[in-house]
């Protein structure tokens, strides 16, 4: 996916819109694992403009999502309103695999002599495939590990999470889970305002999430995610996407579904693929 700039102009409210990366810089040919790595905001809008509104917001409400969504290409950065509850319902999804699990606030009531009077029952729907929620783990496995999330890795066990931060620092957030449990952390004022300078998901929520961690998780022993049935993985090329060849520069192993690995490998340098280069190379 193609990190550059991108206009959209909408003729009926005569408003221009220039979304942008943070620190304003823009990255060309990028991997869509990089991409959400390193919170790369024009890649994801151009992956939500491919596959297309409806088909997003229709996922979110299998995810569990409820609250009113925008019909607009703005809700690719976040840009409708959800509640903590639901994003760690539907983050929880990946870590059970692809199953939304009804969220139980009181799990069981005992009467004053101990005797158990109601306990909760877990409702539990397959809403993704595994494969699909195995994949959404690997890569932010990988947020943790080298990318905007990487303070956590202090937690030295498996983790899987991404931070996210709205329009001038007003909100910073941090979603992350273990094999074991799925925390939500946001940070943010009662009365709109700036949180202040450098204050974003990464390092205003992901600390909180890390203490709180750590203390629910002491103790106890680690556990590393479940891979799948169907999960396949296979080394690629990391600037092309493509298998790669002995020029390869990096590389690095990728989860796939079975059947979806590339099969083309990386062009050579200099290699002419295109009947219009041979022109040019006058042939």
């Amino acid at each position: 996916i193609v990190d550059s700039p991108v206009v959209f102009e909408d003729i009926v409210r005569d408003f221009v819109w220039k979304p942008r990366n943070y620190k304003e810089q823009f990255f060309g040919d990028t991997l869509f694992r990089e991409a959400l790595v390193h919170s790369r905001n024009v890649v994801t809008i151009k992956i939500l403009q491919d596959i297309g509104i409806d088909y997003v917001i229709d996922y979110a409400r299998k995810l569990g999502i409820t609250s009113d969504i925008s019909h607009d290409l703005s809700i690719a950065l976040g840009s409708s309103g959800v509640s903590l509850l639901e994003l760690v319902n539907a983050y929880s999804v990946f870590s059970n695999l692809g199953y939304l699990i009804e969220p139980v606030f009181i799990t069981k009531i005992y009467d004053r002599d101990g005797a158990l009077l109601e306990s909760s029952k877990l409702v539990r729907k397959k809403v993704i495939d595994m494969g699909t929620a195995y994949i959404m783990t690997s890569i932010m496995e990988s947020v943790v590990r080298s990318g905007t999330g990487r303070r956590v890795k202090a937690l030295k066990r498996p983790v899987a999470g991404k931070t996210g931060t709205t329009n001038n620092l007003f909100d910073a957030w941090f979603l992350g889970y273990t094999p074991r449990y799925t925390t939500g952390v946001w940070v943010g004022l009662d009365q709109e305002a700036p949180l202040g300078k450098g204050e974003t998901g990464s390092r205003a929520a992901s600390p909180i999430w890390l203490d709180y961690m750590q203390n629910a998780l002491k103790g106890k022993p680690t556990r590393a995610f479940n891979v799948p049935e169907g999960i396949v993985f296979a080394k690629i090329d990391a600037d092309t996407g493509l298998l790669p060849i002995e020029a390869s520069k990096n590389t690095i192993f990728e989860c796939f579904k079975e059947g979806t690995i590339p099969t083309e490998f990386t062009p050579k340098p200099n290699a002419i693929s295109e009947s219009e280069d041979l022109f040019k190379q006058n042939i």
